[in-house]
């Protein structure tokens, strides 16, 4: 017999658990990808992201200090998530969970997400923290994008439903391909870390025959966001999202040079999400 899912996100109310659920906050943090074969290749870089419950959409409240479906030098814009169509993303991301049919209840969605930069945008991933009432992650979703214009989400959870700690790792088949340079097959490990100080994301890549390929990692301090925050912290970082795509390809043209195999892009999946094993 099939149970129903209850889903619930509010910016109401006092609540004793993880004091980051019901805040706007701002994300500063450092990505860094390492390759370890067949040849080594290391970087890093600064980035900042949105922080905020989707219940703030809904209400209005992100409008205050973001701008949200218009241009701006920082803006965000419904269309860049869940189904691409501006609509509802609490209602998709609903839609995610509820296809999995989880036996608790999700009080709040934070979503963790880079800003479009001058009208420009690319988020290789944007994290769901799904929370219960008691402030416990209990869900992740993953949402994948790569360059091709195509996404993927991994819903990252324990197949017992139990709350995700900071000591786990999940595991998910590989089925979207992002990397020229890498098959898409293996599997991938995400581990999450989640307080009201600093948040970090670790998502690695392990081929077919169980070798570790891809080591990524995305950690940083949270602090307020506001509009003097925000604007301190964009001009920090002034052409975020143009750095992230131009370092891509950058990137992308070392490992050329550097004797890396170029793999053609496969067909994608009908299906558009996935879920860790």
């Amino acid at each position: 017999r099939r149970r129903d899912y209850k889903c619930h996100v509010s910016c109401a109310g006092t609540r004793s658990g993880n004091p980051m659920a019901l805040k706007l906050q701002l994300l500063e943090a450092r990505v860094t990808h390492k390759r370890l074969g067949p040849k080594t290749n290391t970087f890093g870089y600064p980035v900042f992201y949105l922080v905020f419950p989707l219940s703030f959409i809904e209400n209005g409240y992100l409008n205050h200090v973001v701008k949200v479906n218009r241009w701006g030098p920082a803006s965000f814009y419904l269309k860049d998530h869940g189904k691409r169509d501006g609509s509802s993303l609490e209602v998709w991301a609903k839609e995610v969970l509820g296809n999995e049919k989880p036996e608790f209840e999700i009080s709040t969605i934070t979503l963790v997400c880079m800003p479009r930069i001058f009208g420009y945008g690319f988020n290789p991933v944007s994290f769901w923290l799904c929370r219960d009432s008691q402030d416990q992650l209990r869900a992740v979703i993953s949402e994948v994008n790569n360059t091709f214009g195509e996404t993927h989400t991994y819903l990252c959870s324990h197949k017992d439903r139990r709350p995700i700690e900071e000591s786990d790792w999940l595991e998910a088949n590989k089925v979207f391909h992002v990397s020229p340079f890498l098959e898409r097959n293996g599997n991938y490990k995400f581990n999450f870390i989640d307080n009201d100080k600093y948040l970090s994301f670790t998502i690695d890549y392990y081929d077919a025959d169980g070798s570790l390929r891809l080591a990524t990692n995305l950690t940083g301090s949270l602090s307020e966001l506001n509009k003097t925050t925000l604007r301190s912290t964009f001009l920090k970082h002034p052409f975020l999202t143009f750095k992230v795509i131009g370092l891509i390809h950058y990137q992308a043209l070392k490992l050329l040079v550097k004797g890396f195999k170029h793999i053609s892009k496969p067909k994608q999946l009908s299906r558009k999400n996935s879920r860790t094993n």
